[in-house]
């Protein structure tokens, strides 16, 4: 009996002396909605009306409106038809992943169109008084790429710095890129310089979906890593860095690169919630807002809107709370 206490002393020991087994990360749950919840790449706004708007992928960007932010109401699209320039992109004029903010006295509705597959694609812009859908009036192509070039004019995201206003955009074709837009027209400047944010080491740079925020001395930016669309298979997870200058270069909180695979991972699937992404943060009564889209496992992967409060650590690190 003796020995096998002294047996099992030492092999209390020895666990004792062995790492902990590492834990699967957790995150909360988005908030509680109603209504209408399904949406696809979401960017969403209080209005100066005090109503809440939300535009997406769908439709002719597909609009839900929502007087407190938790119930929700689809709300047509943003334009009654496609402009005819949208179909030199895609045989449908089906537009991807907008980005809504407010500026000049206005609000500037910015939308991607392009075909599954290629990079044969372009950013166009939309104005309107109110932000509401059916009010907008479409002021044309911002900034296009070609089969030629190494970055893909898909989702857009526009954030200014310093007096000067830029657009974040990309997917794939190497990533996150960024251009400098005209402050009046809300266009890509002539002969902009194309500057290189994130990307990975691995074909095929599955990082895309860019949204720049400002906050302090350093601007963050969030990006989705892996594949999105494939519903309840989808990968999609959301991934941050940040940089003293809106060009870069962006590093994560370990000091990796951005442009190397770097990256906090921010936000994943976890429970009914799949494929975490498409995502942008706004701004609403002092807080900061991550909206995205997950495919819900228990309703057949539908993809439906997420809203989560980010709050930020003492280094000055969002969290997803």
């Amino acid at each position: 009996m003796k020995h096998l206490r002294i047996a099992a002393l030492l092999a209390a020991a020895v666990l004792a002396l062995l790492p902990a087994p590492a834990q699967a990360a957790t995150y909360p749950d988005p908030v509680r909605i109603t209504g209408q919840q399904i949406i696809h790449d979401p960017t969403v706004i209080r209005l100066n009306s005090g109503e809440y708007a939300a535009y997406s992928t769908g439709g002719v960007i597909g609009a839900r409106l929502s007087a407190d932010g938790r119930h929700w109401n689809d709300a047509g699209n943003a334009f009654a038809s496609p402009p005819s320039w949208w179909y030199q992109y895609n045989d449908t004029g089906d537009p991807w992943a907008p980005d809504i903010s407010y500026r000049a006295g206005r609000y500037w509705l910015y939308y991607a169109v392009s075909s599954w597959g290629t990079n044969h694609s372009a950013i166009g812009v939309a104005t309107s008084a109110s932000g509401r859908p059916g009010t907008w009036t479409d002021q044309g192509k911002v900034f296009s790429s070609e089969t030629t070039d190494s970055w893909n004019a898909i989702d857009p995201a526009i954030t200014s710095a310093g007096g000067r206003l830029w657009m974040a955009f990309g997917s794939y074709w190497t990533g996150i890129r960024m251009v400098e837009l005209n402050r009046t027209t809300g266009k890509a400047i002539s002969g902009a310089t194309v500057h290189h944010l994130a990307t990975r080491p691995d074909a095929p740079y599955a990082v895309e979906g860019p949204y720049i925020l400002k906050r302090g001395g350093h601007y963050y930016l969030f990006a989705s890593y892996d594949a999105c669309c494939a519903g309840v298979n989808s990968t999609y997870k959301i991934r941050v860095g940040r940089s003293t200058s809106v060009t870069g270069p962006y590093v994560d909180s370990a000091g990796r690169s951005l442009l190397s695979g770097g990256g906090d991972l921010l936000l994943a699937g976890h429970g009914r919630y799949v494929g975490t992404g498409g995502q942008s943060v706004f701004r609403d009564r002092g807080q900061d807002w991550l909206a995205y889209h997950y495919y819900d496992a228990q309703d057949a992967g539908t993809p439906k809107l997420g809203l989560n409060r980010l709050a930020w650590t003492a280094s000055g690190w969002p969290r997803v709370a």
